[in-house]
């Protein structure tokens, strides 16, 4: 379903823009707003494994996320009229989607424990891909749609979606929590007992060092709402065009990956984070061509500036964030490695959503507006050289090789498939719903 909720991610866009009227500032604060689930994304596995309903923990949480996102997306269609509304419905339809990544996770992370040594990592690889396919589906389809239908229309066929969610529901394989269970689950000990790992370990400088580090990365401010209007307002690009964008960013993705686990995997932490920095603000400055016009002059038309300056931007970006996930798995001490893994996702999260709400207030602070793009040059140039703030603690990085201990690695990089299958790709488990010019959560926000 994450996959395919990428159909709307354009029309949620356009929606927002051209229905409601919001300025740029105005739909990076909503999307911001919307990401709040993704932030506290851990309470709702607690609350699955903790709280089944009729006896079952995961089934009727994903018949309940499938209701409240066909639910959302109707609203969205017929009623929602203003801004808060649009805000209200867009946060339970971020909701919904959390909800049900969290539920398909624990699904996954259960069924992968009955697979033999030689096929681990298949089911989680599997699931990824079909995530990635539904994206790529999507990616351009979500522009064409645009050309044809009402946005209201695109969102009545996202409606459909979710609804499958609920009826696939039913058919998955799932044993009823037994009495003694239950009662075991009621042993509060346990739960404080985790939560006392967790904290005696976020606290350990070898864990929050490089946490703290990577979330002053993803915290700075980023202005991609206002050049969403600069893009549809100035230069004219359609959504047929824009939907072109998507695609080639999301087979952009897919190459970055590639080319980190060919060439790039066994560079330490340090190396690597440090140099992404620079490297992707430097990238990130290209834009510069574009909103200056400067590319005309170079004889560069807009859409093939657009469309090349996405792949290289995006092929970076994907780099950049790869061994943030890989950190992050590496940092979990055993036997907390969900719960601590899930946090960090958490905290990365809320930097973003940080990043998109700075990069709102700053907007509004240098007057962009959708018809006034003087400073948008100054919000690029200034959101870009944010990004090389933290590089003086790039020391907080460990400099250990990724693929020194296989061991170790092979432990944790089910807990990696577990986040990055839905989010690296730019199919915004978590942000379906965001605006596509807006980088997902999670994903390649730096570049």
């Amino acid at each position: 379903m994450q996959g395919i909720l990428g159909l709307a991610r354009l029309a949620v866009s356009f929606f927002l823009k051209d229905d409601l009227g919001l300025t740029p500032a105005q739909m990076g604060a909503l999307t911001g707003i919307a990401a709040i689930p993704w932030v506290i994304k851990p309470l709702f596995g607690f609350i699955s494994d903790g709280l089944p309903i009729f006896s079952y923990r995961r089934r009727p949480y994903l018949v309940i996320s499938g209701l409240l996102g066909s639910l959302s997306w109707i609203l969205l269609a017929t009623v929602v009229s203003n801004v808060w509304l649009a805000t209200v419905t867009l946060l339970l339809t971020s909701l919904s989607v959390a909800i049900s990544d969290v539920i398909v996770d624990s699904l996954v992370v259960e069924r992968a424990r009955k697979e033999s040594l030689s096929q681990a990592g298949s089911l989680q690889s599997l699931t990824w891909g079909v995530s990635a396919f539904g994206g790529l589906i999507t990616a351009y389809l979500s522009g064409l749609l645009l050309e044809r239908f009402s946005n209201q229309i695109v969102f009545e066929i996202t409606a459909i979606f979710p609804f499958i969610v609920c009826l696939a529901a039913w058919l998955i394989a799932e044993e009823p929590v037994s009495k003694n269970e239950l009662l075991s689950q009621q042993d509060q000990s346990l739960v404080k007992q985790q939560i006392k790992q967790v904290w005696k370990a976020i606290k350990q400088k070898s864990i929050f060092l490089p946490t703290a580090f990577v979330f002053l990365w993803q915290a700075t401010p980023n202005g991609d709402s206002a050049f969403f209007y600069f893009a549809t307002n100035e230069l004219g690009f359609e959504p047929e065009f824009l939907g072109r964008v998507r695609l080639v960013t999301s087979v952009a993705a897919l190459l970055g990956v590639l080319i980190y686990q060919k060439f790039l995997k066994n560079v330490s932490f340090r190396n690597i984070l440090g140099w992404s920095v620079v490297i992707s603000s430097a990238l990130g400055m290209t834009t510069l061509l574009l909103v200056t016009h400067t590319n005309r002059l170079l004889g560069i038309d807009d859409h093939w500036f657009s469309l090349g300056d996405s792949l290289i931007l995006t092929v970076a970006g994907q780099i950049a964030f790869l061994p943030i996930l890989v950190l992050s798995a590496r940092l979990c001490p055993k036997g907390i490695e969900a719960t601590l893994f899930a946090l960090l996702m958490s905290i990365v999260n809320l930097a973003n959503l940080l990043s998109h709400e700075l990069g709102s207030l700053l907007t509004h602070w240098l007057g962009v507006t959708e018809t006034n793009f003087n400073n948008l040059w100054l919000l690029i140039t200034i959101t870009n050289l944010s990004t090389l703030l933290p590089l003086p603690l790039v020391k907080w990085l460990p400099n250990n090789d990724p693929q020194a201990e296989e061991l170790e690695e092979q432990e944790n990089i089910s807990y990696v498939g577990e986040v990055y299958e839905g989010k690296a790709l730019g199919t915004v488990t978590d942000d379906a719903l965001i605006p596509d010019v807006i980088p997902e959560f999670i994903t390649n926000k730096k570049k």
